[in-house]
């Protein structure tokens, strides 16, 4: 993938930038693999209170629906036929058809091109774009969509340009580390997906203007140190003044950027090696 530039005919377009699509080879959707637009919910829960904030608006998008298992069809090579835009994350899709006439989508990997075989399952190769399980994977591997408890599919590295190491092999766990430099524990019968995310330079797009972000679906963000004190506990003060509290709060008054939210006792705890600050699990 490529970054292309806009000519600054006005100017938010001056330090806008995009992708080139160089990658895409296929530009209409599967109709068979399409389910209904998503709908909308604008941060809001079941009982209509807002939990998510800034959210709201956007443009339609259809759901594509991405095989993350990759179990049903162990054994059997599929070509790839495609790689698509997916407007629900910010990684590519490839389009295969097995040789049984079936098709499906998966996350499209660095390097993966049309035409090329991938294979799922304990007898498939390990090569870019084939899905088999941690044991079967050698050490030192870069690996994707990772399963987290096996059968269920995968729920790790998903995103575009992003990969995971495997690290070591020991009894029934294997050691990972992931893109935020936590090494983790996984079972070794959770299956994994060879290679890195496509679509790398996703992260040096630079929007460029406010419409743009509306068409995503996020709202406005208003500092609390602009508002008001009986809005938020930033607010106040003549001119720019500081918070006047230890330290960065939310609107409800709850300490924000840095505190620790996950719960001490968690069971899964155990299978953090390493945090991503660099601190040892005790």
């Amino acid at each position: 993938m490529g970054i292309k530039k806009y000519n600054p005919y006005t100017p938010s377009r001056r330090h806008m930038t995009g992708s080139d699509f160089s990658e895409i080879t296929k530009s209409t959707p599967e109709k068979s693999l399409i389910s209904k637009t998503i709908n909308k919910t604008a941060g809001r829960n079941n009982q209509g209170k807002i939990t998510v904030r800034h959210r709201g608006g956007g443009v339609k998008r259809k759901y594509r629906i991405i095989d993350f298992k990759r179990n049903s069809k162990d054994g059997i090579a599929a070509t790839v036929i495609g790689i698509e835009y997916d407007p629900n994350r910010t990684a590519n899709i490839a389009l295969i058809c097995y040789e049984d006439g079936t098709k499906a989508y998966i996350l499209a990997p660095a390097g993966l091109t049309d035409g090329m075989k991938v294979m799922s399952g304990e007898t498939a190769e390990a090569k870019v774009g084939n899905c088999l399980p941690l044991s079967q994977i050698p050490v030192g591997a870069q690996v994707h969509n990772i399963e987290l408890y096996p059968g269920k599919g995968g729920q790790l590295v998903r995103s575009a340009g992003n990969a995971a190491q495997l690290m070591a092999k020991e009894g029934k766990y294997a050691t990972l580390r992931l893109p935020s430099g936590e090494m983790r524990m996984v079972p070794i019968n959770c299956r994994a997906t060879m290679g890195v995310v496509g679509n790398g330079d996703h992260n040096l797009i630079n929007i460029g203007k406010a419409g743009r972000k509306r068409h995503m679906g996020f709202r406005p963000t208003v500092r609390g140190s602009v508002m008001n004190p009986n809005d938020h506990p930033h607010g106040g003060g003549e001119g720019k003044t500081g918070i006047g509290r230890p330290g960065p709060s939310t609107p409800w008054g709850k300490p924000a950027l840095g505190l620790k939210t996950r719960k001490k006792n968690k069971h899964s705890n155990r299978l953090i090696v390493r945090r991503r600050d660099g601190k040892t699990v005790k």
